[in-house]
This record gives C-alpha cells, structure tokens and sequence, in this order.
C-alpha cells in the first residue's frame, strides 16, 4: 500500500522519534492527519502560560508525570493518560522529570499560543 504521496505506508515508531529529538519543548511532527499534525515532544521545567484562541490542544503523555496547570487548578497526567486544554483556556505544561508525550492539534498552531517568548516554533 502507498500513500496518496507515493510514499510507501509504514507504521510511526514514537519512540525513535522521541529519540530524535536532543531538546526539551521542540515538538517535532510525526504525521499528518486531515488537518491535524500529530506532535512528539520531550518536556521538562516549566512552559510558558499561553492559551490557543481558536483550537483545543491534546496532551497523551507517553512517559513520566506531565502537570498542565490552569489557572483554576491543575491536572496531572500520568502515562498512558491524555488530556485536552479546551480553546481559549489559558494554560502552563511544566515537569519536573523529563516527559515524553505526544501532541494533537490543528497544523499551523504556534506552541506558545498567544503568548510567543523564547519557546516559540514556528510552524513548518
């Protein structure tokens, strides 16, 4: 089976991907979905508070224990748990050990929302 780009289909191992990446709060895009982009990212310390205005953001935490604090309380995602920040909720991930987790979000969304400051990438 080929993809509609040519491109022989093959299964994404998250892992290597993971493995990939030598920087913390650098998502790297691991596929493509309508419009969507599927995101691996390593993270530890703490983001930057930041909402995305028009899309919800999906955080499936891979490995260690990943806090999304809001600002009416915080939640803890653990591995194998995801969680969505709904629209326009302001929001700051922060680890205390490096974590590994993969992300779902609209293609073109900036990471640090509306925020920008040095976490900042720029969409590809």
């Amino acid at each position: 089976m080929t993809q509609p780009d040519g491109v022989p289909a093959s299964a994404t191992d998250l892992g290597e991907a993971l493995s990939s990446l030598s920087e913390h709060w650098l998502p790297k895009v691991v596929a493509r979905m309508n419009d969507y982009e599927v995101k691996v990212v390593k993270v530890r310390g703490e983001f930057t508070w930041h909402s995305h205005v028009d899309t919800d953001e999906l955080f499936f935490v891979l490995s260690g224990d990943l806090m999304i604090q809001l600002r009416d309380g915080d939640v803890l995602v653990r591995p194998g748990q995801m969680f969505v920040v709904p629209r326009g909720v302001e929001h700051c991930p922060k680890a205390d050990r490096e974590v590994h987790a993969m992300l779902v979000e609209p293609a073109g969304v900036v990471n640090t929302g509306d925020a920008g400051g040095p976490f900042t990438v720029e969409p590809l």
